[in-house]
């Protein structure tokens, strides 16, 4: 159990670093260029994360490489760009909270990974938490934000099953480099084509950038692809709900806003959620539920040494009524 603790805690780098990307993309990141966004986000933390590796694609990771760097990589970042642009950032978290359970259901078709009552219990309070965080208020709701929302959160679940199925086969440093490499580079040819020339960077950018580029893309993915190799679809996917606690208690701290109380139950049922759909919940439900049978065997079996005597009692006197 203190194995799967520990690579809980390293799946959760992820959502967390993600969930400062969103705000730092909606004020720092320059608007209208989504695809340049994703090629400036993938391409510096492939090659980085290469340097480190040392370590070229073989065989079927040229072509794996390129469909989990489109799923995971390309298209996920540029949508989540735009969705960043065009929505507010609880809509968009709001959204992006159902990942986890679509992330289960992928993971039944493709690799047949049975979600189970736990998860999947902890899936439906996340997003209940989820909501009652985030949706406070009434918003206007732009259609193509919300499309890229939903589209970001199908493709990259898709990628993330996919890459649980294949990344077992590689080193997680070097797959989780070609894949981001992969990814920027059929992003780049299209951000030239649609958007021309990249948008021009003041030092804030450059700030922004640097953050996306190196902790919520190279760190960010080594770490979440790390515990798909250790953990199951279903408990990864339920860490994922850290992305928008992350981004509540950030708008505390940096924005200064107040809590609410109808905030902070949603805070504590995301939480729940993520702990019931860890592999240690099962383990002390299991227990419980073995020691449980256990006490119930005890009992019965007590029951029924007390009545073997009497039976016995009445088989001896038996010859002596005869």
């Amino acid at each position: 159990m203190e194995a799967t603790v520990r690579w809980t805690l390293v799946t959760a780098i992820a959502p967390v670093a993600w969930g400062a990307n969103y705000f730092v993309t909606h004020e720092y990141l320059p608007t209208g260029h989504p695809l340049h966004g994703a090629a400036i986000r993938a391409l510096p933390a492939g090659v980085l994360l290469l340097a480190l590796c040392r370590q070229l694609p073989r065989g079927a990771w040229w072509w794996k490489a390129s469909v989990l760097g489109t799923l995971n990589m390309g298209s996920f970042f540029a949508l989540v760009y735009l969705a960043a642009q065009l929505l507010p950032t609880s809509v968009a978290s709001t959204i992006m909270a159902a990942s986890p359970l679509v992330l289960m259901l992928l993971a039944r078709v493709v690799i047949a990974e049975r979600p189970r009552g736990l998860p999947l219990l902890g899936g439906g309070i996340g997003v209940v938490g989820v909501c009652l965080m985030l949706l406070t208020g009434t918003v206007n709701l732009d259609a193509l934000g919300v499309l890229a929302s939903v589209s970001a959160m199908v493709t990259s679940s898709l990628g993330y099953v996919l890459a649980k199925r294949w990344s077992a086969e590689v080193d997680v440093l070097a797959s989780t480099s070609w894949q981001l490499i992969a990814g920027g580079l059929v992003v780049l040819p299209l951000a030239v084509v649609r958007e021309g020339a990249p948008p021009s960077l003041d030092a804030g950018a450059v700030l922004g950038f640097a953050y996306v580029t190196v902790v919520a893309t190279a760190v960010a993915f080594v770490a979440w692809f790390t515990g798909l190799r250790r953990l199951p679809a279903a408990a990864v996917g339920l860490i994922g709900l850290l992305n928008p606690v992350t981004g509540v208690l950030l708008g505390t701290v940096v924005a200064e806003e107040t809590l609410t109380l109808r905030q902070v139950c949603g805070l504590v049922l995301v939480l729940l959620g993520i702990v019931l759909g860890q592999p240690a919940a099962a383990t002390v439900a299991a227990r419980i539920r073995s020691r449980a049978t256990g006490a119930d065997s005890r009992h019965g079996t007590s029951a029924g040494r007390t009545g073997r005597p009497g039976r016995q009692e009445t088989d001896r006197s038996a010859p002596q009524d005869r």
